[in-house]
């Protein structure tokens, strides 16, 4: 809004008089020293003097309505400022202070078009330009705000305003580098610039140049110590750089400053649970709820926080926020078919569709078959490299690849749902030794291509690595500590009566220098990779879709864990309610693999002693 007051128009001959006697000029006169000096009630009883004696003194109607914008009344304020654009339409300010008026509304088109008749009105009325770019951006047309902010500083070229709204114009159309340029133009002419600061904070950040990130958001809470989104982009930062503590110090003081900040409770307890600190995470989740009763990101990190305390009717609730949030929110299917959740459906076909990873499809694929049990004829739908393999399901009438075309179907169910359609609970996981298996033939010419290596003792698959999904940042952060270099594993080659197999799909070449057997490049599918497993005597392989492939075959699984794990793994136990073939190792602290290969290689001298025991003397 443009807080400038406007100069009394000058009228030709007598004024006319107020009720009191006293010429409106006067009237009006000192209405706008009350309204300058903050006394608003009293200007408006003036100002509403003078339109008893002068209904058509636009000025007077104008500032009105800026006192109803200032007063919340923001349909008051359009309608008196409709009212003085009616008797003046060329007056620029009234058209900008409309604009304001509209956008409080949440009449974005409308207040576009406000401030661009402003503009035209008056081609250098500056404030105009600018909250114009700022409502484009607000509303996601960067390109507009773009052309609006060079207009404004062709006028003005030391705007550090329009520079920094500029920055974000740019970084909205994901040109990093010249938004930073901007807010560094910003902060060159006004050097105490806070919000430009954490801007080019914002921008590094993104970038990925943290510490400069980091020196950004600390300048800006030099300059205003109680600026609440800097010390929650600082907690952003030092997450990402694996400093939790200062992460959580950060989010703590974003909420002492501000305890309604939901989006500091939902990163702060995201930061928790990565600390292991999983009730205090589920309180900070609820509150940030609570806070946010639309939040969908916080339903959905609570859900998984429940499951993996295993709280799970009411973590497959909030589980099912996941379809709101922005990373899942684009790959909802929008059937024309309702969603099966549980109900009597016998005799009806029904489509379970794969919607995350790989094991993810693995995991929760066992569920068909329950289906089926129900009297439903099951479609499923899953990525490509799984079709020939859940082939093999029993109970599945069919399986397409997704992207290929659906049989017809009546009802449809993602397949992280069917836990909660069929009320699953700890006590309920079903969880079969073996639910897949290898074709048969295929096993076959896998063991007369292994007994052709020189292979002696146990046989046991290795995997370090999960799939990279470095198209999202979160899920990147995950690869990154859930994987490790795969010479972290040397120490288990040098033991006696073992021989190795990569079971590593992607990025196997890494592992060239080390003594395993790599027969990767014959595997076309999961399929081929099963079969592979079923000539193996133990897989050891870090979270991922290797780990439920193998249980999922029945095969004994170690699996090598993170210190913040998934959900499905749960907390402070060794075995897997899913698979009870599983022996999971977890990292005591952050990042520490050795001690853990450390432990995996002493139970394997165990287990190669107990499969072949020394001849007694």
């Amino acid at each position: 809004m443009d807080r400038k007051f406007p100069r009394a128009i000058e009228r030709q001959g007598r004024q006319p008089a107020s009720p009191a006697g006293r010429p409106v000029q006067i009237l009006f006169s000192t209405a706008l020293q009350h309204h300058q000096a903050g006394r608003s009630a009293e200007a408006d009883l003036l100002y509403c003097q003078i339109l008893a004696a002068d209904p058509r003194h636009a000025d007077s109607l104008h500032l009105r309505g800026l006192i109803a914008l200032q007063n919340g009344r923001a349909d008051l304020a359009v309608s008196l400022i409709r009212q003085a654009i009616g008797i003046n339409a060329g007056e620029a300010l009234y058209h900008a202070n409309l604009g304001s008026a509209l956008w409080k509304q949440a009449h974005a088109g409308a207040a576009i078009a406000a401030y661009r008749q402003a503009i035209a009105l008056k081609p250098d009325y500056l404030k105009a330009y600018l909250n114009l770019a700022l409502v484009c951006l607000k509303t996601g047309q960067p390109q507009e705000a773009d052309v609006a902010l060079r207009g404004l500083l062709a006028r003005k070229p030391d705007s550090p305003d329009a520079y920094d709204a500029l920055g974000t114009a740019r970084k909205q159309q994901g040109l990093l580098d010249d938004a930073i340029s901007c807010y560094r133009r910003a902060i060159h002419f006004k050097s105490d610039f806070v919000d430009s600061w954490n801007n080019l904070g914002a921008a590094l950040w993104q970038k990925g140049v943290l510490d400069q990130a980091v020196a950004s958001y600390r300048r800006a809470l030099d300059l205003d110590p109680r600026y609440i989104q800097g010390h929650f982009n600082l907690g952003v930062a030092m997450a990402d750089m694996g400093r939790l503590d200062d992460a959580v110090a950060c989010y703590r003081q974003a909420l002492l400053l501000d305890p309604t900040h939901a989006d500091a409770c939902n990163n702060l307890a995201t930061v928790l649970k990565q600390q292991g600190r999983l009730e205090e995470a589920a309180a900070l989740y609820r509150k940030a709820v609570e806070l946010s009763p639309d939040c969908a990101e916080a339903h959905s990190n609570l859900g998984i926080v429940l499951l993996a305390l295993g709280e799970m009717p009411a973590g497959w609730e909030e589980h099912e926020w996941r379809w709101q949030t922005p990373q899942m929110r684009g790959a909802r299917r929008e059937f024309l078919q309702p969603q099966w959740r549980g109900e009597q459906a016998a005799g009806q076909t029904l489509l379970i569709h794969a919607e995350q990873g790989f094991g993810d499809t693995l995991q929760f694929c066992r569920y068909a078959p329950l289906a089926a049990a129900r009297g439903l004829r099951v479609v499923l739908e899953v990525q490509a490299p799984l079709v020939r393999l859940l082939r093999r399901l029993p109970g599945v009438a069919d399986v397409v690849a997704h992207g290929d075309e659906l049989p017809p179907f009546d009802c449809h169910c993602p397949m992280l749902s069917l836990p909660l359609a069929m009320g699953t609970t700890m006590a309920t996981i079903p969880a079969a030794t073996a639910y897949l298996d290898a074709d048969a033939a295929e096993v076959a010419a896998w063991r007369t291509r292994l007994g052709a290596m020189a292979c002696e003792g146990l046989r046991v698959g290795v995997a370090w690595a999960g799939k990279s999904r470095t198209h999202t940042h979160g899920l990147a952060a995950v690869d990154r500590r859930r994987s490790m270099a795969p010479a972290t594993l040397a120490p288990l080659f040098d033991l006696p009566g073992l021989t190795f197999f990569s079971l590593q799909k992607e990025g196997g070449e890494a592992a060239s220098a080390l003594p395993l057997l790599d027969c990767m490049h014959h595997v076309r599918d999961f399929a081929d990779t099963a079969a592979l497993i079923a000539n193996l005597d133990l897989v050891i392989s870090v979270d991922s879709a290797v780990v439920h492939l193998a249980a999922a075959l029945g095969k004994p699984v170690w699996m090598l864990d993170r210190f913040d794990p998934c959900w499905r793994w749960f907390t402070g136990r060794t075995d897997s309610p899913w698979y009870p073939t599983v022996r999971i190792y977890r990292q005591s602290e952050p990042d520490d693999w050795d001690t853990i290969v450390s432990r995996v290689a002493a139970d394997l001298v165990l287990r190669s002693e107990q499969r072949n025991p020394e001849p007694a003397g």
